[in-house]
C-alpha cells in the first residue's frame, strides 16, 4: 500500500482575509473532518517575526431534509477568538 493511500485531503474554499476565493487541499483528520482551525504563517519581509492568518472551519451548507453538514468552508478570523487555546465547557470566559 502507498504511503499516498493512508492520507487523505479535501480540496477546501477559504473565504475572506489575503486567502479569499482560493481552494487549498487540508488533510483531513482521524474522523474525516478537516481541524477546526487553519493557521498560515506568512513572514515578514523585514526578517521580523511572522504573522498568523487563523481560519475557522464552518459548514459549507446543509441538507434540506436532516439539516446535515454538506462540507466544510474556512472563514477568515482576524480576531483569533480562541487564543490558541483549546475551550472546554466547565472553563470560564476570558476577561
Amino acid at each position: 500500500m502507498a504511503e499516498t493511500d493512508l492520507v487523505k485531503s479535501q480540496d477546501t474554499p477559504f473565504e475572506g482575509g489575503p486567502m479569499d476565493g482560493r481552494v487549498l487541499p487540508v488533510l483531513l483528520g482521524p474522523t474525516g473532518h478537516p481541524p477546526k482551525t487553519y493557521a498560515i504563517p506568512v513572514p515578514d519581509p523585514e526578517g521580523g517575526p511572522p504573522t498568523v492568518l487563523v481560519y475557522r472551519r464552518v459548514p459549507r451548507g446543509h441538507s434540506r431534509r436532516l439539516g446535515l453538514v454538506q462540507g466544510w468552508k474556512y472563514a477568515y478570523d482576524p480576531d483569533d477568538r480562541s487564543g490558541g487555546r483549546l475551550r472546554w465547557p466547565w472553563s470560564r470566559p476570558n476577561g
